[in-house]
């Protein structure tokens, strides 16, 4: 068992925030071996290796975005990262929340599973906002 330090879980959080800013693993964020175990709402996609998991947010996010929040809490062995992504495309702008539950090795992320809403198109978030009123941003 790895124990991460509130430092290190913090700065790992930013990479990844980068990582989904730009769709390019900065060093030091992933290990080379890194499972990904991807959980959609109709869907469920697994990786292993740290190309394979850079590819599939390529493939499954080719647009890049923001990430406009983000929290992360550290756990005895790795980090929870809750967050949200925004983006644009032809068919204007969509929107995202996430969870993922990571461990670490050597001070990097070597297992992640990821929880997502699956990907709200504008008329979505409309029908949303229309429908819903949220406590909380």
């Amino acid at each position: 068992m790895t124990t991460a330090t509130d430092t290190r879980v913090k700065e790992l959080a930013d990479l990844f925030v980068r990582f989904l800013e730009t769709n390019t693993a900065p060093e030091g964020l992933f290990t080379e071996d890194v499972f990904l175990d991807l959980t959609l709402p109709q869907w469920r996609l697994q990786t292993a290796g740290r190309e394979a998991l850079v590819a599939l947010r390529r493939r499954s996010h080719p647009f890049l975005g923001t990430v406009p929040r983000h929290r992360v809490d550290a756990t005895p062995t790795g980090l929870v990262l809750e967050f949200e992504e925004q983006w644009e495309d032809e068919q204007g702008g969509w929107y995202c929340r996430e969870l993922m539950r990571a461990e670490l090795r050597d001070g990097a992320i070597s297992e992640a599973s990821v929880y997502c809403t699956g990907d709200w198109d504008p008329a979505t978030q409309a029908a949303h906002a229309r429908e819903v009123t949220l406590l909380r941003p």
